[in-house]
């Protein structure tokens, strides 16, 4: 558990995950509710399509996260809770697919429900919104404090990388 918002995030507590669950359902959300009004069978598509790229950034994002990678036998991350390690762990830097399926997965599932939001802009506008301040809160709040230095979006300094897992950030001298 952290104390500090200096801290590298070393593990998370079930209020994280609920924290950015609740954030990231407004936009799921919405997409799903403009996409229903026009039609129900691309509503069960975009959830099909949700799934299996969830599946798809699970099994070749997620099994290289040093929050996979940990001996427990279930996943307790932002995004996951006690969900089950179905696939091996592979620490280490992404390689190519796995960076291609990081960035691809999500922006597949960012885009595709643009069609339907384009024809509700009430809901559009909460799309935006919503996926603005999740992806903030995101970076102001993971990103700059994230344990897997590897990630091609990590932020932490690297002379943080280089100290332990409890590197006070405000240590950390700031760039000129």
């Amino acid at each position: 558990m952290m104390n500090s918002q200096d801290e590298l995030r070393t593990r998370y507590s079930f209020t994280d995950f609920l924290f950015y669950t609740c954030l990231l359902a407004v936009p799921i959300f919405t997409a799903i509710l403009a996409i229903f009004k026009h039609s129900f069978l691309w509503t069960i598509t975009f959830i099909v399509l949700a799934t299996g790229m969830t599946v798809l950034i699970l099994k070749f994002y997620c099994t290289r996260c040093p929050h996979y990678t940990r001996e427990d036998k279930t996943l307790k991350c932002i995004f996951f809770w006690n969900l089950p390690k179905f696939f091996n762990p592979r620490p280490g830097a992404l390689n190519v697919v796995d960076k291609f399926v990081t960035f691809g997965a999500p922006a597949v599932l960012l885009l595709f429900p643009l069609y339907w939001l384009l024809k509700e802009p009430g809901l559009l506008i909460v799309y935006i919104l919503s996926l603005s301040g999740f992806g903030a809160s995101i970076y102001r709040n993971e990103c700059k404090r994230c344990i897997y230095f590897e990630c091609p979006v990590n932020k932490v300094p690297e002379v943080a990388k280089n100290g332990t897992a409890q590197t006070p950030l405000s240590t950390v001298p700031l760039k000129k």
